[in-house]
């Protein structure tokens, strides 16, 4: 397992493992964002937040890593996952990676 731990702005601690981005317990996270990596481009397949965890920003804070981290790699954000593409497409300065 590759952990790479990262305090977001909403100050929860984000880790990186196998393919995806979560927040919480590794069995049973408080959310997590899945993605696929080929070549220069991360495809984000989707987005999930526990239902007693919703509305506190959770999945944001997701997307925000996943866009820091594409531009740290170098890579560009294929956002298959709808609730990833539409926080993309609303914030202008994820539009660098984003390849849409």
């Amino acid at each position: 397992m590759d952990r790479v731990e990262r305090r977001g702005w909403m100050n929860s601690e984000v880790i990186e493992e196998n393919g995806r981005f979560y927040i919480g317990d590794p069995e049973h996270p408080k959310a997590y964002l899945a993605f696929e990596h080929e070549g220069d481009t991360m495809t984000i397949t989707s987005t999930v937040v526990d239902p007693n965890e919703r509305n506190q920003g959770l999945g944001t804070e997701l997307v925000d890593y996943a866009v820091n981290y594409a531009r740290k790699h170098k890579l560009n954000i294929d956002p298959v996952c709808s609730f990833a593409r539409e926080i993309i497409k609303e914030t202008p300065e994820y539009h660098v990676v984003w390849n849409g």
